[in-house]
């Protein structure tokens, strides 16, 4: 029913200034045209891209954040909306989201499934800029604050995949594979994890009310101690979205999870070459750490999140992606 995830997405103070970060630090790609600031709407996104292609990587690095606007809103119930987001992530929660934007081909299938499962939504008002339908799972008009009830506290915003008028060759049998890239190049987000605290009500939640499964069974990651289960696209070579709770207080995620509480985790990326990348890094002046193979993962570098304002990133080698 999912085509692919648009964007692993970093709700921030200052999207202009977070996105020249990660061009800097992780060498990331942005273009004037990717910036999306409207006169009539609350908000600055840029959509960074790992790969120029968006054929070859379909979901994007998002940074996004409210924005004060002197006209009258197009969606006025949207600021209130990202207001209720900030309260239920925790104001001071260093990655917070503003949606997992899931993209799908079958709209008018899906929006019919909400209904029948009486699964509040809401739809942002139409206008000459954005002419098309955008829903937000867990709020509705009258009530526009987020209820993480109906989605399993993933803030999930759906789009219909028609109006983005991706390349054709995104949606074939098989991924596009990126031409010339050097070693150590970006190839494309490879998973965006998100931390629960319960992964089976999660999975029951996303199940019955929208529709969505995920790839493979939980998996156990005994070493790192958490469980994933990760959410698949039709569109292979989208991120997946994985879906992780701790197993023991003491791991790095459950360290996470009781610090800073449930959301948003990291964006994974796949490079052709983890030293070549690391040597970019290092050039580059971004810190970073090695870890070893995991489980369900294989090694792989994690970036200091102390130099990318908190986020967490981390590569992996392009062949290992899906792993």
């Amino acid at each position: 029913m999912y085509d692919f995830l648009l964007s692993a997405d970093l709700m921030v103070p200052d999207p202009d200034a977070t996105s020249e970060m990660l061009v800097r630090r992780l060498g990331v790609l942005a273009h004037p045209n990717w910036r999306q600031a409207f006169p009539t709407h609350a908000y600055v996104a840029h959509f960074l891209r790992v790969h120029r292609s968006l054929a070859v990587a379909p979901t994007r690095i998002e940074t996004q954040g409210h924005a004060e606007i002197s006209l009258p809103p197009a969606d006025p119930f949207f600021p209130p909306y990202l207001n209720s987001l900030v309260a239920f992530q925790g104001p001071d929660r260093p990655i917070k989201t503003h949606a997992t934007v899931l993209v799908t081909g079958q709209l008018d299938e899906l929006m019919s499934r909400l209904v029948r499962r009486r699964v509040p939504f809401r739809i942002a008002p139409r206008d000459e800029i954005m002419a098309f339908d955008r829903v937000w799972v867990g709020t509705t008009p009258e009530d526009p604050r987020y209820n993480p009830a109906f989605d399993g506290g993933l803030c999930i915003e759906i789009l219909s995949s028609a109006p983005l008028q991706m390349p054709p060759e995104t949606f074939s049998e098989s991924p596009p594979q990126p031409r010339d890239l050097p070693a150590g190049g970006l190839v494309r987000v490879t998973g965006r994890g998100y931390l629960v605290r319960d992964l089976d009500n999660t999975l029951r939640v996303l199940s019955s009310n929208l529709g969505w499964e995920p790839v493979g069974p939980v998996e156990l990651a005994r070493d790192e101690g958490y469980r994933v289960a990760r959410m698949g696209f039709a569109v292979p070579h989208s991120a997946t979205v994985d879906l992780i709770e701790p197993v023991r207080w003491n791991s790095p995620t459950g360290y996470y999870l009781h610090t800073w509480g449930p959301g948003p985790y990291y964006i994974r990326i796949g490079v052709n070459g983890l030293e070549e990348k690391a040597a970019d890094l290092t050039e580059r002046g971004t810190r970073f750490t090695r870890l070893p193979e995991g489980s369900v993962i294989g090694p792989r570098l994690q970036v200091d999140p102390g130099d990318l304002g908190g986020a967490l990133v981390e590569f992996v080698d392009h062949p290992s992606m899906g792993t």
